[in-house]
């Protein structure tokens, strides 16, 4: 029962995140990259301080603010910077596709920066997993659109976050590294705003209501990861972290009209396979380790 509660918990937190994905998408149309970021960022670090006042951590004491800790948030605003961009430009379906490559980046990152073992089988399905990108983007072809790039460096920005946290003290709380995470966006926001000929406009009613949208499906799908690993085995609830990429699709098609063509829903298969693979065999090589030790 845990299990299926746990199941359950993360299919919904993957369908808050396609929602925000959706509100984001929505006002980049008459919003700014640099705007959306600020609000975002300040409203959620604003729920974020108050979660960490509320248990007694502090969000400026020093040994809080290392080089780990704002290596992470910046790695995460790079990744925000990027995704919310390429939300602008690029179909939320196509978006939703690559972004799914994010675990093969991960696992890679972790063998080559972190030292982890990673067989050829794993190997092998990550080369695989970016044929499939490869597939999604078709670099070189009529059809290719560079501002999908944006999507990859989101995807490197989020593997370096990840790679970073296990790197953070155990003494440094997750409500204060989301703090920072989101403050950060308010940073980022700022310094595209000043690079760029973006300012800061009045938000309609229907466009603060899009916003409020975004936080609270955001912030719901924040709760919903934690409370999954929680509740369930990480083994038997994180494959359902692809559903994202179900629920942007059905987005795409009712909200803004996509078709992703054959080719795209054949890349997104490619790595989703191979992602599920690269997941077996992590938890194949867990268990061994277990029973070694």
């Amino acid at each position: 029962m845990n299990n299926l509660n746990g199941i359950l918990l993360m299919i919904a937190a993957m369908a808050g995140f396609a929602l925000e994905d959706l509100f984001v998408k929505l006002l980049s149309s008459t919003i700014s990259t640099g705007q959306i970021l600020i609000v975002l960022g300040a409203c959620s670090s604003i729920g974020f301080a108050l979660m960490a006042y509320i248990k007694g951590h502090n969000i400026f004491a020093a040994h809080v603010w290392t080089r780990a800790t704002i290596a992470r948030a910046s790695a995460d605003a790079i990744a925000a910077v990027a995704f919310v961009t390429s939300l602008s430009l690029v179909p939320i379906s196509t978006v939703a596709a690559v972004f799914q490559v994010t675990p093969l980046v991960i696992t890679m990152g972790a063998a080559l920066f972190l030292g982890e073992q990673v067989g050829w089988r794993r190997w092998t399905a990550i080369t695989v997993g970016f044929i499939g990108v490869l597939i999604i983007i078709r670099p070189g072809l009529s059809g290719f659109d560079p501002a999908v790039l944006l999507v990859l460096i989101s995807v490197v920005g989020v593997a370096a976050r990840d790679l970073i946290t296990r790197r953070i003290p155990e003494n440094v709380a997750s409500t204060v590294i989301s703090f920072q995470a989101f403050a950060s966006l308010i940073v980022a926001g700022t310094i595209l705003l000043f690079l760029s000929s973006d300012t800061l406009v009045a938000v309609s009613e229907l466009e603060a209501a899009y916003f409020v949208g975004g936080v609270f499906f955001g912030g719901a799908g924040y709760y919903g990861i934690v409370a999954a690993m929680r509740v369930g085995d990480a083994s038997t609830v994180t494959p359902f972290r692809y559903t994202r990429l179900l629920f942007s699709l059905v987005i795409g098609v009712l909200v803004f009209n996509e078709r992703p063509d054959a080719l795209t829903l054949l890349g997104a298969a490619i790595v989703i396979g191979t992602g599920f693979f690269t997941f077996l065999r992590e938890r194949r090589a867990l268990s061994r380790s277990e029973i070694r030790v």
